[in-house]
C-alpha cells in the first residue's frame, strides 16, 4: 500500500449553477495541480449534480484542508467541503491504493 491516508472529499454546491460554470475551469485547474502533486486519485460531479467528490491521499487532514483551501470553489464560497478519513481494510487486488 502507498504511504498517506485516505480522504473522501465531498462537496455540496451552495451556489446557483451558473456560477459554478464560470470558476469550472479555474477548479480543474486547480484538481490538475492536486493530481499532479500526487495528492488527488478520483474526483468527479454528483449524480444529481449537486456538488462532486473528490477521493484523495495525504500525509493528514490538515495537508488536505491547506490544499482544499486553494480550490476556486471554496474561495468563492460556492460549495461546502466535508473531508471524511477512512482506513480501507479491503481492497480489489488490482486496486492502485
Amino acid at each position: 500500500m502507498m504511504a498517506g491516508n485516505l480522504f473522501v472529499v465531498d462537496l455540496t454546491y451552495i451556489a446557483d449553477l451558473s456560477k459554478i460554470d464560470a470558476l469550472l475551469e479555474p477548479h480543474r485547474t486547480f484538481l490538475k495541480s492536486g493530481y499532479d502533486r500526487g495528492v488527488f486519485l478520483a474526483s468527479g460531479p454528483k449524480e444529481p449534480r449537486t456538488g462532486g467528490v473528490i477521493l484523495a491521499r495525504a500525509d493528514n487532514r490538515a495537508e488536505l484542508k491547506k490544499l482544499i483551501d486553494q480550490d476556486p470553489f471554496k474561495q468563492e464560497g460556492v460549495a461546502e467541503y466535508r473531508i471524511t478519513e477512512f482506513n480501507p481494510v479491503m481492497k480489489a487486488e488490482n486496486a492502485l491504493l
